[in-house]
């Protein structure tokens, strides 16, 4: 039986039978290698070794749909497998990761919270597969998968690089989940670093700030990722609080506004 895909950008019908583009998807398939590399790691208890892995695997879905603009190979059939390989790399890779290391003494109810961190992730994806359409290019809607799989990462490999201890491990990361799998899941906005202004011109003092800040990076790998993770993370809701008196006010007057003419009916 052909296998077909409907292709919602040009409107033509993707035949399999056809062929498919090897270059952005063997990048994908470089992705989910690394985050089933990271799944070997926790089963054999390198830990840190998995965290790393998953963040080779955030490189390579970074890298995937950039190639396929710049080469002109975008296909319905790639948005689907990278898909299915965000779900492995970046929901069951660091929720296992995070059980083995942390959340296995909770018995039940840490399974439960690996769990919830690898629903909330594929409805987060299954949400902007639907709305990809619909939502500014420049923010997503909840927090990328991928960055919450980077932050679970980094959290585990700054625990390991001070090795502190159990106990405070175990809550710290338990609150942690929680926190990740309900931001995957609200709407709160994130930058989505896809403005293409970014690759434009910019002041030489960028390029200044940008080697400074590759050089702290340098001096302090794993403190440095955790805390720009952190930020990321954070940066969602501070911007939703921050922007909330704006909102009202427009909000408002969007109102006032259509009191007014629905008077003049």
């Amino acid at each position: 039986m052909e296998q077909n895909l409907i292709n919602k950008n040009n409107g033509k019908i993707e035949n399999i039978k056809r062929g498919i583009y090897i270059l952005p998807n063997l990048v994908t398939t470089g992705s989910l290698f690394a985050g089933f590399y990271s799944l070997v790691a926790t089963l054999n208890g390198n830990y840190s070794s998995a965290a790393i892995w998953i963040f080779v695997s955030a490189l390579f879905d970074g890298l995937d749909g950039k190639v396929a603009r710049m080469t002109g190979t975008t296909s319905k059939f790639g948005v689907e497998f990278d898909s299915l390989a965000d779900v492995v790399a970046f929901g069951v890779t660091p929720a296992l990761l995070l059980y083995a290391w942390a959340l296995k003494p909770f018995g039940r109810v840490g399974w439960l919270a690996g769990f919830l961190f690898l629903a909330c992730g594929a409805l987060r994806l299954a949400r902007f597969n639907v709305q990809v359409d619909t939502v500014e290019s420049r923010r997503f809607v909840g927090l990328p998968i991928p960055a919450a799989a980077c932050m679970a990462s980094s959290t585990v490999l700054l625990f390991q690089h001070f090795g502190w201890p159990s106990s405070f491990k175990r809550l710290a990361i338990i609150t942690l989940v929680y926190l990740l799998a309900f931001l995957m899941v609200s709407n709160f906005r994130y930058y989505s670093f896809k403005d293409p202004a970014l690759i434009r011109r910019q002041p030489f003092g960028f390029l200044l700030l940008a080697v400074v800040l590759l050089i702290i990076i340098a001096a302090e790998p794993v403190v440095m990722i955790f805390s720009i993770m952190l930020i990321y993370v954070l940066s969602g809701p501070v911007t939703f609080f921050i922007s909330w008196p704006r909102r009202r006010r427009l909000e408002k007057a969007v109102h006032k506004r259509h009191e007014a003419a629905r008077q003049d009916q």
